[in-house]
């Protein structure tokens, strides 16, 4: 089937809007919750682009990969964050974000091993794991939502700061 064969897709704001609000509460509680932890926006970022990478989801991919760049992210970061494991580019709080978010967004592979959150409690305290928790989660909730409904990457633009 090619693009222009599916099928058109529900409207998820429009026949849902007090869900899709209460998402976008959710989302925001969640940045909160990662300010006042002082977990840092680069660290969130590589959280939201690894879960959609895993995820598949080209919507969210183009949406974070160009908030990420706007905040200053490498190119080379970027692209090497599906092998973060091969590089030297990411910092040992990084690695264990990463870690942690890829055990949250694939739960039923491994539950989230104690090796892996163990890992993370050795670099972050438990506000920002928390914190990180919720991130991944809400990142995985807009994923499943985005690739649902087939929202068209592509025209997505950063605030301007």
């Amino acid at each position: 089937m090619s693009n222009s064969d599916q099928i058109s897709r529900v409207a998820l704001k429009k026949i849902t809007p007090d869900v899709s609000s209460a998402m976008g509460s959710l989302h925001a509680a969640a940045v909160t919750a990662a300010q006042d932890a002082k977990v840092e926006p680069d660290i969130l970022e590589l959280v939201r682009i690894r879960a959609s990478q895993l995820n598949g989801c080209a919507f969210c991919l183009d949406m974070h990969t160009k908030d990420a760049r706007a905040q200053g992210e490498t190119e080379q970061r970027i692209y090497a964050l599906n092998a973060w494991r091969e590089t030297p580019f990411f910092s040992e709080r990084e690695c264990a974000a990463l870690a942690l978010t890829e055990a949250v967004t694939l739960v039923a592979d491994g539950h989230v091993p104690d090796d892996v959150y163990a890992g993370a409690a050795e670099v972050f305290d438990e506000a920002q794991i928390a914190a990180l928790i919720w991130a991944a989660t809400v990142i995985n909730a807009y994923n499943r939502i985005a690739i649902a409904t087939r929202m068209v990457p592509g025209a997505y633009q950063p605030a301007q700061k």
